[in-house]
């Protein structure tokens, strides 16, 4: 079965997450535990310590081990971020079926447990009281779904500011040329230097193309011959050839010839 566009079950910084969904369970649990303790003691009907264990310890284990996937259906529906036919149905059938596989594996746990000291549990009781244990689910869901969004967002790194252009520096005898990237439109091999266009006559500079394809990269410019690299956002016009080769056209008229070998980097977007 394929998984959905961007639905991983766990991603490396959630581990700490799912720590500290444990640890409050485990504290809740146990104050849960003596609660039902003191309770029953309280009405006439004491209690061994063992059965609220095992009744808090089963909904803790469960809890937890439901947490990627409603991590992950958190990150893939995420709330105000993803769109809302998305969102709504998605996390409406999880909480349902986050309940009803809840509900399901505390039967189990708490029967497995039973037996193991010669007690009796029927699997299904958590079922028979279901609309009891939904309500307290989805209140469950929705806290793990918020909280977990919200650390996403604190966990999420800072926007990082667009790198700064870098000019192009061209010596020619004592005089140096600081050409910006958006003002070039190609840039044409020629021997042991390039030439950048981007005028009416073409600035020479010492450089290798392979050279100037790298530093350009960022700029956006992409190869389209071997001896040619272009400014994408500076094509006006790609016209195809039945060889698959192409014609590159500017906004002012001046035309390039394009291989067919160097086409997918330029339709790449």
């Amino acid at each position: 079965m394929k998984a959905l566009p961007g639905l991983r079950l766990v991603e490396r910084r959630d581990s700490l997450f799912i720590l500290l969904i444990a640890m409050i369970g485990v504290a809740v649990a146990l104050v849960d535990t003596f609660s039902v303790i003191h309770d029953r003691a309280a009405g006439g009907r004491p209690i061994a310590f063992w059965e609220p264990l095992v009744w808090e310890a089963s909904s803790c284990l469960a809890l937890v081990a439901l947490a990627p996937p409603v991590m992950a259906l958190a990150r893939w529906a995420r709330p105000f971020q993803a769109p809302w036919w998305r969102v709504v149905p998605a996390h409406a059938m999880g909480a349902l079926a986050f309940s009803a596989i809840h509900v399901a594996a505390m039967g189990t746990l708490r029967w497995a447990a039973y037996s193991l000291v010669g007690a009796d549990y029927s699997p299904l009781w958590p079922l028979l009281d279901f609309p009891y244990e939904l309500r307290k689910d989805l209140l469950t869901y929705v806290i793990v779904t918020a909280v977990y969004v919200g650390w996403l967002r604190l966990a999420a790194p800072p926007a990082q500011p667009p790198p700064t252009e870098t000019a192009i520096e061209v010596r020619d005898g004592a005089r140096r040329y600081f050409v910006p990237p958006t003002e070039v439109l190609w840039v044409e091999a020629a021997g042991n230097y390039v030439e950048l266009h981007r005028g009416p006559s073409p600035l020479l500079h010492r450089a290798s193309l392979t050279e100037m394809e790298r530093q350009l990269k960022a700029a956006g410019f992409v190869r389209i011959h071997r001896s040619r690299l272009v400014r994408r956002d500076a094509i006006a016009q790609v016209e195809s050839k039945p060889s698959g080769d192409y014609v590159v056209r500017f906004a002012d008229g001046r035309e390039l010839a394009g291989s067919r070998r160097y086409r997918q980097p330029l339709l790449e977007p």
